[in-house]
């Protein structure tokens, strides 16, 4: 039995050793969590729900969630700065889209989560 133990303590240790060489550094790990955190927000969900459907300037955004214009702003700065959305300047306004499929994916997996 003790024999036995032990093999499966070795193959034990191999295992971990070898998920421990598969996982993201740690910095990857940090980045990730910050990705998610970003998505936390209610708010911030409900702005990439509209852009998923299709690119809005703010003013729209601001109408569509009964937001105003400062707070529709505040939200796409931190969505911009984690690149989930991306601006294109169109006089003096700026027209909104998701930044690109990676972020329709994660929000359409997500759904199918929460709707299971």
């Amino acid at each position: 039995i003790r024999e036995v133990q032990m093999a499966q303590s070795e193959q034990n240790d191999k295992s971990i050793a070898e998920i421990q060489r598969m996982l993201p550094d740690d910095e990857t790990i940090y980045e990730l969590a910050n990705l998610f955190k970003v998505f936390g927000d209610p708010t911030r969900a409900k702005i990439l729900g509209c852009l998923q459907i299709r690119s809005m300037y703010v003013c729209e955004i601001a109408e569509t969630l009964e937001m105003t214009v400062s707070a529709v702003s505040h939200q796409l700065r931190v969505l911009r700065s984690a690149k989930l959305v991306k601006g294109v300047k169109e006089g003096k306004e700026v027209q909104y889209s998701l930044d690109d499929d990676h972020v329709t994916k994660i929000i359409e997996y997500g759904l199918t989560h929460v709707n299971e």
